[in-house]
């Protein structure tokens, strides 16, 4: 693959043979980021886990102080008093099995969906459809609740969810390169705090194996792996 002058020159900064402290890495997120748009600040995290084995799924969700930068689109599907709750709270969308059948149909126009547990017998039969897109909601992340207002709010606020995939890697956002290195460098310390308070007991050997950060059309900057036990001990 070839890559432009902007991307050699932005990669020319970074020493690919240091580990980072985070600080460090966040400024060079920033000074790496030419494209014209805003671009989104990701963290990827390689962890000694095997994702085949149910006992070490690494799976959670974390509430980025600063939020993410991005405008969520929340659909939730209750019945009754829940419908106004979700609505109250800033839901974009919320109704019952007629929300139901409009995704049955194909209306997908929204970054996630709540459900009460009442309402997921419904969604049961739209797993095809919702699950890999990343949109079913499960009791783990927090998206299969009565308590919809307060999520709603949440996910508003920059709630994200976190999932190893079948590599290993944990793969996020963090906020835009518009944000000041504080406001990253937060949200990287919640998420990787939240990131060590997940780690299954069945892990064995090292947990974290690698860390990088990157601009959407940036180069990756390879950040010291002990940065998420630090951030652990700072959030505890």
């Amino acid at each position: 693959m070839t890559q432009g002058k902007k991307y050699r020159a932005s990669a020319a900064k970074v020493d690919r043979t240091k580990l980072y402290e985070l600080p460090q890495a966040m400024a060079l997120v920033k000074a790496t980021a030419t494209a014209k748009f805003n671009e989104t600040v990701e963290v990827a995290v390689r962890l000694g886990v095997d994702p085949k084995h149910a006992d070490q799924m690494v799976r959670g969700t974390v509430v980025l102080p600063h939020g993410t930068g991005s405008t969520v689109r929340v659909a939730v599907v209750a019945s009754g008093e829940k419908i106004k709750e979700a609505e109250e709270a800033g839901a974009d969308i919320a109704g019952g099995d007629e929300l139901v059948a409009r995704i049955q149909a194909g209306f997908l126009d929204f970054e996630a969906l709540v459900a009460t547990p009442d309402m997921m017998k419904s969604l049961g039969r739209l797993g095809k459809v919702l699950g890999p897109r990343g949109l079913m909601p499960n009791p783990k992340a927090g998206t299969v609740t009565f308590e919809v207002g307060k999520t709603v709010k949440e996910l508003k606020a920059g709630k994200i969810e976190f999932r190893v995939d079948k590599t290993a890697v944990i793969h996020v956002p963090l906020g835009k390169v518009s944000f000041n290195e504080n406001q990253l460098t937060e949200n990287a310390e919640a998420l990787l705090a939240a990131l060590q308070k997940a780690k299954p007991s069945a892990a064995k050997g090292k947990y974290v194996r690698s860390v990088f950060l990157s601009a959407t059309m940036g180069p990756g900057i390879p950040v010291d792996p002990s940065v998420v036990e630090k951030a652990a001990g700072r959030t505890a």
